[in-house]
């Protein structure tokens, strides 16, 4: 499986992006995508994640009510929508992937076996 984020960019603070993360060769409704972040010497952080076919989708505390995922299965694209951004979102974001995790899983970044680039934001007036 290969996947391929894109959609960073500069933005003011309270203001919006919407990153994409194409996933190519999935094969199984039991796949799950994350989003995870890392700002200059910090380590990796998690954003969000959900499994393909069905199920909740989890978020990190920090972007809760502020960050939400959803998918195109047509395009086999999964979407990061962040509105309310604030400095401390910058960033650069990946999204990762791998199959048949468990929600209490899915925020661990070493579960992970598929990663993308990374694509950067940066918030900032």
């Amino acid at each position: 499986v290969q996947l391929q984020a894109s959609g960073g960019g500069l933005v003011q603070p309270g203001g919006y992006l919407r990153l994409s993360c194409v996933v190519s060769g999935r094969t199984s409704n039991s796949y799950a995508v994350g989003w995870f972040r890392q700002a200059p010497g910090k380590e990796r952080e998690f954003v969000a994640a959900f499994r393909w076919g069905a199920g909740s989708t989890i978020y990190g505390g920090s972007v809760k009510g502020r960050f939400s995922m959803s998918k195109d299965n047509v395009k086999n694209t999964v979407y990061l929508q962040m509105n309310s951004l604030k400095p401390e979102d910058t960033a650069v974001y990946y999204c990762a992937g791998a199959d048949r995790l468990i929600i209490s899983s899915m925020n661990n970044e070493r579960n992970y076996n598929d990663w993308g680039q990374g694509t950067q934001v940066t918030v900032s007036s």
